[in-house]
């Protein structure tokens, strides 16, 4: 059962944020822009005002709508805090990440809403705990959001092993697509203005046509973080949910099930 219940509404809501998201990795791409050394420093922290009141009309939506219980509510804060408290345990060092495969265990037993949400909100605690604000987090939320949802739209009549073994592969799928969108925030930032490495075309160039624009891109994340930090994040995501994924599986459901989402307690006389 789904911890929130994704309606019209709250589903519109989503559409939007996500397609808003989208554009704050891939504007570059589509209008001309002069590359400065970090230049999403300064405009970071509007994007991050931003986004959070479209979280906060998400919440909004679904306990107004009845999509969201104090039970989901209570589920979704132990949940943060457990990846809040996992993530520093890898802190990204070589590819290692912590928190990815217990988001993907909970959006799917939870549903693609809880998901989201869950991702902004474990991103958003753990870079609290670690010191880890900066202009990087914004995009570390959305785009861990997108993992949280996309875990709870898998098929659910999936089971048994072949359900770890879909698990897994989403795990490896999602390791490489986070690090390629974590990527584009800041490639064309810190490479248009210099040389070509490796004597490829990495560099991003202000005003080229969008396929040219990205063909560097690929390069430069072949090159910069897919062997490195991409693979060790789907190594660990493979690890985590082959040996720990049946036993939190187990757990979670359990939970969902004593908690009844979205069924309101009945008093006899």
């Amino acid at each position: 059962m789904n911890a929130i219940r994704v309606r019209p509404r709250s589903a519109a809501v989503l559409t939007l944020a996500s397609l808003a998201g989208l554009m704050m990795f891939v504007w570059p791409l589509l209008v001309r822009v002069e590359p400065q050394s970090m230049q999403h420093g300064p405009d970071a922290p509007f994007v991050f005002i931003g986004i959070l009141p479209i979280l906060i009309v998400v919440v909004l939506a679904e306990l107004t709508e009845g999509g969201m219980d104090s039970k989901a509510l209570a589920m979704l804060g132990v949940l943060s805090a457990v990846n809040a408290a996992l993530r520093p345990l890898g802190a990204g060092t070589a590819g290692i990440e912590t928190v990815f495969f217990m988001l993907v265990l909970a959006g799917r037993v939870f549903g693609p809403g809880f998901g989201f949400v869950l991702g902004c909100t474990s991103l958003f605690a753990s870079a609290l705990l670690t010191a880890g604000v900066g202009p990087w987090l914004p995009f570390q939320m959305l785009a861990s959001a997108w993992i949280g949802m996309g875990a709870g739209l898998l098929p659910k009549r999936v089971t048994g092993k072949a359900e770890i073994a879909m698990l897994v592969g989403y795990g490896i799928l999602v390791a490489y697509v986070f690090g390629f969108v974590m990527n584009l925030w800041f490639w064309p930032f810190i490479t248009g203005a210099e040389v070509d490495y490796y004597s490829g075309h990495i560099s991003y160039v202000p005003g080229a046509p969008v396929l040219d624009n990205l063909h560097r891109f690929v390069v430069f994340t072949v090159l910069t973080s897919t062997a490195g930090w991409d693979t060790g994040r789907a190594i660990t995501n493979t690890i985590a949910i082959v040996v720990l994924g049946p036993a939190i599986l187990t757990v979670l459901r359990r939970a969902a099930r004593k908690a009844s989402y979205g069924e309101i307690g009945t008093f006899a006389a």
